[in-house]
């Protein structure tokens, strides 16, 4: 695995999360409908574990690629872990607790590409 495409991949999407719950983007919306209640504890501490995070999904859709993977596989494979797995679980998840349609769309849909984020990154950088 590419340690260096694997950090380019998980910083950029941390940096697309931090432009997608944004104010500009969908922040206000995501607040709304998570109910307006603030992320808890230190910024700091939040920004430093969702970078580590990052880093571990992006090691892991690496490893799950494999050597060398074509751009098309990457992007395939990116649809079906963004989009199959991970925003489908949310799904179930945000079912059970009653959580709406729209936070469901915007967190999924940040999961979805972040994903396809890491295709392009892996997939272009072997």
């Amino acid at each position: 695995m590419n340690v260096y495409a694997i950090v380019v991949a998980a910083v950029s999407s941390f940096l697309l999360g931090g432009l997608w719950y944004s104010p500009a983007v969908f922040g206000k919306a995501w607040n709304q409908a998570n109910g307006g209640v603030p992320v808890p504890g230190h910024p700091g501490r939040v920004f430093g574990v969702s970078l580590l995070f990052c880093l571990l999904a992006a090691t892991a859709f690496a490893w799950l690629l494999g050597p060398a993977p074509a751009l098309s596989r990457a992007l395939l494979v990116a649809l079906v872990v963004g989009g199959g797995m991970v925003a489908a679980s949310f799904g179930v998840n945000y079912q059970f607790s009653q959580r709406s349609l729209r936070l469901w769309l915007i967190d999924g849909g940040y999961h979805l590409f972040q994903f396809l984020l890491f295709a392009v990154v892996l997939g272009l950088w072997h």
